[in-house]
C-alpha cells in the first residue's frame, strides 16, 4: 500500500492510531497483496470507519 497524503513515520509514533488508519486504508482502498490479521480486525472493529457494504461483508465473515 502506498500513501502519499499521510506522514506514516509521524503516525507510527502512535501505534493504536497507526493500526486503525492502516486497517481502514487497506479495507477501503485495496489490499495490494497484503493480508489482514483477523485478530487486528476483531480488536479494532468498533473503531474502524469503513465502507458500509465492506463492513457488512467482513461482519459476515468474522461473525462479530
Amino acid at each position: 500500500m502506498k500513501n502519499w497524503s499521510v506522514n506514516e513515520e509521524k503516525l507510527k509514533q502512535y501505534p493504536e492510531e497507526y493500526t486503525i488508519w492502516r486497517l481502514e486504508s487497506l479495507v477501503n482502498f485495496g489490499l495490494d497483496g497484503v493480508k489482514l490479521k483477523e485478530s487486528e480486525l476483531r480488536r479494532y472493529w468498533r473503531k474502524l470507519k469503513i465502507d458500509p457494504f465492506k463492513r457488512r461483508f467482513l461482519n459476515s465473515l468474522l461473525n462479530v
